[in-house]
């Protein structure tokens, strides 16, 4: 029997986007092989300080986007990993594309985004709200507490409190601040859904991002009698602005277009797979579709999915949805707002440019070189404790008006332990989330690492540490892109369904990383510290954060 010749494969084409980038990678239909991949820094980048188009200054806890530079990616970055690849274009057989959740956009009924009309350029609501604009939090708490005061069914599925980045919490502040906008737009989208509606011309709701940050639950949305209790003129939200058909994951949400094969030279009408989240799509690349199987992306933010044959309500989870990630199984979502976005806040804002040199003459990043000064401290070593509130808590207080504390500076505290301090922080935020899964009764029995963060060894032994857990990872630079690259070999019909294509495209190293006993002893005590300030700041011993965040509103104004 010869062996199968390379004309005879076929692939797919699996696109990331990131925070500040959009990623496509080539992969091998018949084992997950990646072939080639070409990534795209979005020409605008998130703009949270202030709006392109003008200049102006955008108010606090904003952060927009551009769609432009997601279709820019599709020009650019998909021709370029095929032609790294090596391969010819016909041989692709699908394309599936995985986004930052939730990031909305407004536009008209043709999905043209109402900032690229040109009266509109310079209002801020008319462009895409990035997943991390936080600006919206005073509406996600009247959502919240209308909600628990009226018993509605749903909140229960979302741990008890509404997110501020979430669809609904997002809409209602676009009506209060500038509702001749609101009245404008025909379609709230999620950019998971735009995007491949851009690619096929059709737009299909996904129900990953129907069921976490829309609020579908049991076949509805919140109804009009509650939406017009949080403002009359909100009250057709659902039915004139969000709802629409839904895809199931792994199904085809359409065929490429004409035009958008013309955009990335792949031939018109191969399957487009409905649309998905970053971190839920990575889960069968890692191979983690299994309940117990917690899997933690870890980028800019973390996100915590995990699969379960029980329905349980869980506190401070971002939601849980039937078939949120697989069919057949509930999918469970929690998440830290900040973590790379942390690391990156301190070294562009509080590192000397002493250390900066030293990196260069070591031929070292700077994560790399502050990493190696403070690796072989003890535990506790440095006096300190950090909350990783920098970009507020998703889980489980899920509170954006929180903010970040460091305890134990003196004048002897080095640059590198601070760093460390905030490493431990953003596992002891972690280690919070799985002893609340596990008190709740969705026992974490297992714990995998994606996304970019898994190339700092010594964060990963940190975490094994904190968490008293092995920690396996994903055998994969691009587990999102994986992911969506399996997902688009389903809806193409090469496998029948994600499970059967996780198995064979997926891939993970098992327990990379084992607890340290005496290190894991030292941390337990640096994390009931941790505890005492998370409860303290975060659930209502001292609202200080609150009120400095409302002074600096009143500041600003």
């Amino acid at each position: 029997m010869t062996e199968k010749s390379e004309t005879q494969e076929s692939y797919v084409i699996g696109v990331d986007y990131g925070t500040l980038s959009g990623r496509a990678v080539v992969v091998r239909v018949s084992d997950g092989a990646e072939l080639g991949s070409a990534v795209l820094e979005y020409p605008h980048a998130v703009m949270d300080t202030t709006l392109a188009a003008t200049g102006k200054r955008l108010p606090p806890d904003w952060a927009l986007q551009v769609p432009q530079d997601y279709v820019d990616v599709l020009k650019s970055a998909v021709p370029e990993a095929v032609k790294i690849a090596g391969i010819d274009p016909a041989a692709v057989i699908g394309i599936g594309t995985d986004f930052t959740a939730c990031t909305m956009v407004p536009t008209l009924a043709d999905g043209t985004p109402l900032n690229e009309l040109p009266e509109y350029a310079d209002r801020p609501h008319a462009y895409v709200k990035l997943w991390k604009h936080h600006a919206a939090q005073a509406q996600a708490d009247r959502i919240t507490e209308l909600a628990a005061s009226r018993g509605e069914s749903w909140l229960p599925r979302y741990g008890g409190l509404i997110s501020s980045e979430w669809e609904f919490a997002k809409g209602l502040q676009l009506l209060e601040e500038d509702p001749e906008l609101y009245q404008k737009m025909d379609h709230w989208v999620e950019a998971a859904d735009w995007i491949v509606w851009q690619l096929t011309g059709e737009y299909v709701r996904n129900a990953c991002t129907a069921g976490y940050k829309g609020i579908y639950q049991d076949g509805q949305y919140p109804s009009r009698d509650y939406l017009a209790l949080l403002n009359p003129d909100f009250a057709d939200f659902v039915e004139t602005k969000v709802e629409h058909r839904i895809g199931q994951l792994g199904d085809a949400a359409g065929r490429l277009s004409a035009q958008a094969a013309e955009w990335t030279g792949l031939r018109e009408g191969i399957a487009v797979a409905v649309g998905n989240v970053d971190a839920h799509v990575a889960a069968p690349a890692a191979r983690a579709v299994q309940p117990g199987q917690m899997v933690a992306i870890m980028g800019t933010s973390t996100c915590h999915v995990m699969n379960s044959d029980q329905l349980v309500e869980v506190p401070g989870m971002c939601g849980v949805v039937d078939g949120g990630i697989v069919a057949g199984l509930y999918g469970y979502e929690a998440g830290q707002s900040g973590v790379g976005d942390i690391f990156a806040w301190y070294v562009q804002n509080q590192v000397p440019s002493g250390y900066y040199e030293a990196a260069e003459e070591a031929d070292l990043s700077i994560h790399q070189y502050l990493t190696s000064l403070i690796q072989d401290q003890p535990v506790g070593g440095h006096g300190l404790v950090a909350l990783d509130w920098h970009s507020g808590n998703r889980s489980v207080l899920v509170d954006h008006e929180l903010s970040g504390v460091v305890v134990g500076t003196t004048l002897t505290t080095r640059t590198e332990e601070v760093y460390r301090a905030l490493f431990e922080a953003t596992a002891f935020g972690t280690r919070v989330i799985v002893e609340t899964f596990n008190a709740s009764g969705v026992p974490v029995t297992e714990f995998i690492v994606a996304g970019g963060l898994q190339k700092n060894p010594f964060l990963m032994q940190t975490y094994s540490n904190i968490l008293r857990m092995p920690i396996s990872t994903i055998a994969s630079d691009q587990g999102p892109a994986l992911g969506s690259a399996i997902h688009a070999a389903v809806a193409a019909g090469a496998y029948a369904d994600v499970r059967a294509a996780g198995e064979v495209m997926g891939k993970l190293h098992k327990n990379v990383f084992t607890p340290d006993e005496k290190a894991a002893e030292a941390y337990d005590r640096l994390f009931a510290e941790y505890r005492e300030l998370h409860d303290y700041f975060g659930r209502g011993g001292n609202d200080v954060m609150h009120r400095l965040r409302q002074l600096k509103r009143e500041a600003l104004a």
